[in-house]
């Protein structure tokens, strides 16, 4: 495969559009922009809709830091049924809702603030985690019983946006590995009533916002133009770490994964704490690596032949 193939090392903010599975928007990426390399952060479900972030190239290295950032989504769920899948897929609409007319305003934000804060949460049976070695969906669409796993998160804030008839529009800030389908369905549990995910759009990932995404077709269109140099995003511009500079005689070594010591360091530009994750950059700020310090900034002039950084991930 020729280097023209793998031409783009970028970030892109794409608006899913629902009814795709995020393995569907990176196979349609791969047409528009002619490359193979190409990969998402995280899995937004086929039924729903908003901010799915691709990694083209070397930059789908980073994906695993991009993933580690908190989301937020707005959601509707549906009250008086219950749901195999959690959401509108797994509905018997056969059998009778169950009553949920007494149910007030008060009850509801009384409710969801129960879900606030660190919790934890089963997966869902109809999902990709794995399991022995497989997928639950898969398990569950064989009828096959297994304990599902529990994750702890965190919910840091839950609004009510609207309640209308039996549907509730919540606006819901967590960290990531949270499933939104989960919190329908424990909120119908705690109501009463059942409840299950009807509707769910993905507002942010970290600092990255849908409104500063484009649908696939908006994209084909700007790559029409030769204008997707507008949309690409770098590193830097994506995750904030502190971050420091090696010089240029030494770019090679990081790429091989060689110690950083501190006759290699050029340009500290932020002060981090042991632990902290760094950025390695060159002298024009393209990264070079994501590190683990293992000497804080204010102490790296005082050491002598000691390794300061442990490599978590190299970019090249």
């Amino acid at each position: 495969m020729s280097n023209k193939l793998d031409q783009y090392n970028a970030i892109l903010l794409v608006d899913k559009d629902v009814g795709m599975t995020s393995h569907d928007v990176v196979a349609k990426m791969r047409r528009i922009l002619n490359q193979r390399k190409i990969g998402h952060t995280g899995t937004l479900d086929k039924a729903a809709s908003g901010l799915l972030i691709i990694c083209l190239g070397s930059l789908t290295k980073t994906a695993q830091f991009i993933s580690d950032c908190d989301k937020e989504y707005i959601a509707e769920i549906k009250l008086g049924r219950v749901s195999k899948t959690y959401d509108a897929e797994g509905v018997d609409f056969s059998i009778n809702e169950k009553e949920y007319s007494e149910i007030t305003i008060d009850d509801i934000k009384k409710t969801l603030t129960t879900f606030v804060g660190n919790i934890t949460q089963q997966v869902p049976a109809y999902s990709a985690v794995h399991v022995d070695g497989k997928r639950l969906y898969k398990m569950a669409q064989k009828g096959v019983d297994v304990e599902l796993p529990k994750r702890d998160i965190t919910i840091y804030a839950i609004e009510l946006l609207d309640y209308i008839d039996n549907c509730i529009k919540i606006i819901v800030a967590c960290s990531k590995g949270t499933y939104i389908r989960s919190l329908a369905h424990d909120l119908g549990q705690q109501l009463g009533c059942g409840a299950y995910l009807s509707n769910l759009r993905r507002n942010s990932v970290g600092d990255l916002s849908v409104k500063n995404a484009r649908t696939l077709s908006e994209i084909e269109k700007t790559v029409a133009n030769n204008n997707i140099d507008d949309l690409l995003l770098q590193f830097n511009e994506v995750v904030h770490y502190a971050s420091c500079a090696v010089n240029d005689s030494y770019i090679d070594s990081v790429f091989h994964g060689q110690n950083i010591l501190k006759e290699h360091i050029e340009t500290i530009y932020d002060s981090y704490e042991t632990g902290d994750k760094v950025a390695i950059k060159d002298l024009t700020g393209n990264v070079l690596a994501v590190c683990k310090a293992e000497v804080p900034s204010n102490l790296i002039d005082k050491t002598i032949d000691q390794k300061l950084f442990s490599y978590i991930r190299v970019l090249n």
